[in-house]
């Protein structure tokens, strides 16, 4: 039996179980910490900027509003309003990049990238004239002069407000109504200027772009009327062709009334043109995000009206393919109900990862299979070593022989248990080893008292 005993292999650094059960703990947190902080990416308030001015504005505060509201719901979205001098300094910041969206009208020169994401309002072009400047002796004319948009040739108009755009618009108008824009002499004022205007002697008509119930306006008709006498409404009779040819501009009506009721300005119906006053956004942000803006603006509609009256006038874009200004993606998703969930965007991502952590997974226990292949290997031979003990048992002479063969067992379920502890073996396969091992003591304590017996029988045959 000392080929049992020969040159035993040398002890190895016991690895224990418990090690991978720890290294299975920490690889399931990392995993864990790098799901978590992929949700919190993902799902982590985003800021956009939006330019908007000038200071103090009704848009300016609008959007001020907004941002304090989303920020205090706890929106996904969140606002940072860049105050600026006016929609030209916006357009500029917008069109540098330096903002996600501003505030801006439709006919302003937006660059291409620039899509609508809500209306804010309708800009209304409110034209009229009045009686000319009082005489000499104080006395005031009794009618216009001006009745008709084609009586402004050789006229001076006053346009309210020092944007381009207005005068752009003014001369959209004269052309398409069959005159020549170069023949009307256009000066123009800012909002600070209103009494001015209304005393210059030379301008015989004034127009104005803003909301119907934009004090501006009214400021004006009032100080015109004041200064003059009752103003002239001026039909843009054209209205329909102005919105065919040109789609960024739409045909609209002021009411009889609505600037005021005693006396009655104007006394009826107006036909006039309009103007979207408008949220845009580059192209490039989000389709995710400018949908979950959008929600929540709309959302918010009636909670910013009771702060803010003009907040109620927020309307959704039009997202048909041929707008003048296409809706944003993300706006569109939104409005048509076409926005997609959280787990429609990433399920084939969410599907992807688990794939291939599974494929880890089947990877990494083959390599452990691999790596454990000679321990596994010593294990089946100690199995079979162990059941040609209970063999070899059932021969042996002496007590040293099965003392000898106990030793070798014992060595064999060390190394089993190595084995198990380094996870190359299973506790169903150490449960072998373990009947195993149980049959050879049995056998082993059958041939010891078989030994015994017959050694007390020697001295009684000698005799």
């Amino acid at each position: 039996m000392s080929d049992l005993n020969d040159n035993p292999a040398p002890p190895r650094p016991r690895k224990k179980r418990q090690s991978y059960a720890l290294l299975i703990l920490a690889a399931g947190l990392l995993a864990f910490g790098v799901a978590a902080g992929t949700l919190y990416y993902v799902l982590r308030p985003v800021t956009l900027r939006i330019a908007v001015g000038p200071p103090g504005s009704e848009d300016q505060k609008l959007v001020q509003l907004m941002a304090q509201t989303f920020a205090r719901d706890g929106g996904a979205i969140r606002l940072s309003p860049i105050t600026t001098e006016g929609a030209a300094e916006s357009i500029a910041l917008f069109t540098a990049g330096k903002a996600e969206l501003a505030v801006a009208r439709g006919d302003l020169n937006l660059p291409a990238n620039a899509e609508s994401v809500a209306i804010l309002r309708k800009n209304v072009v409110v034209l009229w004239s009045t009686p000319p400047m009082p005489g000499k002796n104080g006395k005031k004319q009794s009618a216009s002069r001006i009745k008709s948009i084609d009586q402004l040739v050789g006229h001076k108009v006053g346009v309210i407000g020092r944007t381009q755009a207005n005068v752009t618009l003014l001369r959209v108008i004269l052309t398409e109504s069959g005159i020549n824009a170069d023949k009307v002499t256009v000066s123009q004022f800012g909002t600070n200027q209103i009494a001015e205007m209304a005393k210059d002697p030379s301008i015989d008509a004034f127009i104005a772009v803003g909301p119907l119930n934009s004090k501006i306006t009214a400021d004006a008709i009032a100080a015109t009327a004041a200064a003059r006498g009752e103003p002239k409404f001026l039909p843009i009779d054209v209205s329909e062709a102005i919105a065919q040819k040109h789609p960024i501009y739409q045909s609209e009506e002021i009411a009889g009334s609505i600037f005021s009721s005693s006396p009655a300005r104007p006394e009826d119906k107006v036909e006039t043109v309009s103007v979207n006053h408008l949220i845009v956004a580059a192209k490039s942000v989000s389709e995710t995000s400018i949908a979950g803006f959008a929600r929540q603006l709309f959302t918010s509609r009636q909670q910013l009206a009771r702060e803010l009256p003009n907040a109620g006038k927020i309307e959704k874009p039009d997202t048909d393919k041929d707008a003048a200004l296409p809706a944003h993606a993300g706006a569109a998703a939104y409005i048509d109900g076409t926005e997609r969930t959280f787990l429609e965007k990433y399920t084939d991502y969410i599907w992807g990862a688990i794939l291939i952590i599974s494929g880890l997974g089947s990877a990494g226990a083959w390599l452990q299979h691999y790596w454990k292949r000679d321990e596994r290997e010593q294990y089946t031979a100690h199995r079979d070593n162990m059941l040609d003990l209970i063999t070899k048992v059932r021969k042996a002479e002496t007590p040293e022989e099965l003392a000898d063969m106990q030793t070798a067992a014992d060595g064999m379920l060390r190394e089993a248990l190595e084995c198990y502890d380094d996870g190359a073996i299973e506790e169903g396969d150490l449960s072998v080893i373990g009947l195993t091992l149980e049959q050879f003591h049995h056998a082993v304590a059958d041939r010891r008292a078989a030994i015994g017996a017959g050694t007390a029988d020697l001295p009684r045959r000698r005799a």
